[in-house]
């Protein structure tokens, strides 16, 4: 409902000041064209899957100690029992916070992410606003990010002059 309230305030808007030009870009397409991000993309994916694989011997390993503990705990003491329970128990701890340190929301993946992302996401904003300022659009809409875009005419679509602005041939 409120997508729908916005768009209409948005077409009504479109429609009292007819002089103002409005455009739209799939960042979407945009990124996927930028053989930049799709290398940083390929890192990431890499890197996930290494710490991933890291993370999961260790969980295999707390599953192997705690069923050797089940197997032999009718032949421990108390208090080998005890120190085998910690052990276990130790493991498992650190396996849990090796996977906040990657995949938490300020962990590693996160930064790495951050780091070889956001200059492509800056780079694109960079020369759609340009663009916007050069051909006097007044709002440049994302096709791609739902902020309640209903209907685009592909006419409006500056997709391909901002990948042309960032120098890369649209094969």
């Amino acid at each position: 409902m409120k997508r729908l309230l916005i768009a209409g305030i948005i077409f009504l808007a479109g429609h009292m000041v007819s002089a103002q030009k409005y455009v739209f870009v799939d960042s979407e397409y945009i990124l996927k064209n930028i053989p930049a991000y799709e290398a940083a993309n390929e890192q990431l994916t890499q890197l996930s899957k290494v710490w991933q694989k890291e993370i999961e011997d260790l969980y295999k390993e707390v599953s192997m100690l705690y069923e050797a503990y089940q197997t032999e705990s009718v032949f421990l003491s108390n208090e080998m029992k005890k120190k085998r329970e910690n052990e276990i128990i130790e493991k498992e701890k650190n396996a849990k916070e090796l996977q906040k340190k990657y995949f938490g929301p300020q962990g590693e993946l996160f930064k790495k992410r951050e780091s070889l992302i956001k200059p492509i996401q800056d780079e694109i904003y960079t020369a759609i606003s340009e663009l916007a300022a050069e051909k006097s659009y007044a709002a440049v809409f994302d096709k791609s990010s739902g902020l309640g875009v209903m209907y685009s005419d592909p006419k409006y679509d500056i997709s391909d002059v901002v990948l042309e602005r960032l120098g890369i041939k649209k094969e």
